[in-house]
């Protein structure tokens, strides 16, 4: 069984179409086919689990599990299209690279993964302003803001996890959960797009896009606050989440597999000038995403912020990681220098993180810290903040964890 879509031209999902050729040539004009190019085989399988129901369901739950060989009964055809691609491993895959997980993610403390890498990697995907425009459709911002944080924290961390992407880890079950989704969304957003706008609704052009959110956005984040990583390190976070992109099936999607930030600096550069200005939604989107994760992190245990010292600190971190202009497009405001302390925190990120990492011990402690959920990195003398701050954290109010 296979999936049709009707055929649609590129047009205002992109923009700079014409220079974008003639600076990335190739690479371009690939691009360019991603966003009318959906996933046939998720695709396929979303139109089998709506005509065939629960078998199929109950049989692509069960090889996710167990594997395509476990089932004892044959498959929908799209069902096992879809587990016999993602049980072909790549030949240059590590089995023991799957077995310890993203060691570089892992080494970071997990509250500064959560405000900086959980917001990056969203923030870039709400900076298309299709996907914004998709995903305003949904449901209201505010109210949408927090499950959206919470499933993307959940997924990052399932899939950074030694194990976790092996064939049945959570990992693993989460990323293809994450694959299906889109092709949910591209199924139902079919129905009603708006014909006028040209382009596929959650094509693979946008899942590109969120892969570079949690890879090269997520570190230049990081970088933000002092937390930088090697050459060395680069290429294992490249190679590790180069297997992610397998799952998400987006092998045939880069037009070079980035071995590093330089080269997914590239792409990005290409996915830039292909992208039109962001506009309302995508600011609307952010601003509550901004607002979810300070209600969400003010409270928690080790973190003795309160909601308006976490929001200039996002703000802050974010306006470094995407730059001052592309900030302010975005409409992430700007910190005061009064209130921002950015140089203070980065260097004393980068003290702990050369000491974190000194020796192997030491490392293997930080991912292990890392496994067992956010700790006390923040301290409210971090940033200073006026009254308003300082009511809230007298109040003291207990909060949930994003992610």
């Amino acid at each position: 069984m296979t999936a049709h879509f009707p055929p649609r031209r590129p047009a205002e999902r992109v923009a700079g179409t014409q220079a974008a050729r003639r600076r990335h040539g190739a690479e371009a004009r690939h691009l360019l086919t991603l966003l009318t190019a959906g996933d046939p085989l998720a695709d396929a399988v979303i139109a089998e689990l709506d005509l065939h129901g629960t078998r199929a369901r109950k049989a692509l739950d069960s090889g996710l599990e167990n594997g395509l060989a476990s089932l004892d009964d044959e498959p929908p055809t799209a069902v096992a299209a879809l587990l016999r691609q993602l049980e072909t491993t790549p030949s240059w895959v590590d089995p023991l690279m799957l077995h310890r997980g993203d060691v570089v993610s892992l080494s970071v403390p997990p509250t500064w993964f959560t405000l900086c890498s959980i917001t990056s990697a969203l923030a870039h995907t709400y900076a298309s302003p299709a996907t914004a425009r998709q995903l305003a459709r949904t449901g209201s911002p505010t109210a949408m803001a927090t499950p959206r944080l919470a499933a993307a924290g959940v997924w990052a961390r399932q899939t950074i996890r030694p194990g976790g992407l092996l064939r049945g880890g959570p990992g693993y079950l989460a990323t293809v959960q994450v694959r299906l989704r889109h092709a949910r969304m591209r199924a139902r957003a079919l129905k009603d797009w708006d014909t006028g706008v040209e382009g596929l609704p959650a094509g693979r052009l946008d899942l590109t896009r969120t892969w570079l959110g949690f890879t090269l956005i997520a570190f230049q984040s990081l970088a933000a606050v002092g937390i930088d990583i090697s050459s060395e390190e680069e290429r294992h976070l490249y190679r590790y989440w180069s297997y992610v992109a397998h799952l998400l099936g987006l092998d045939e999607s880069l037009p070079k597999k980035p071995a590093d930030h330089d080269d997914a600096r590239r792409l990005q550069s290409l996915l830039d000038a292909m992208t039109p200005a962001p506009g309302e939604d995508s600011r609307v989107l952010i601003a509550a995403m901004v607002d979810a994760q300070a209600r969400a992190t003010a409270g928690t245990p080790g973190v003795d912020m309160a909601e308006e010292q976490l929001r200039f600190l996002m703000h802050s971190v974010l306006r470094r990681a995407f730059g001052a202009e592309p900030g302010l497009r975005l409409g992430i405001p700007v910190v005061s220098a009064a209130t921002d302390l950015m140089p203070l925190i980065s260097r004393l990120n980068r003290q702990a993180r050369y000491w974190q990492t000194y020796s192997a011990a030491s490392a293997h402690e930080a991912r292990l810290r890392a496994l067992r959920g956010p700790g006390p990195e923040l301290r409210s003398t971090v940033l200073p903040c006026g009254t308003s701050c300082r009511r809230k954290a007298e109040t003291d109010r207990p909060g949930a964890w994003a992610a």
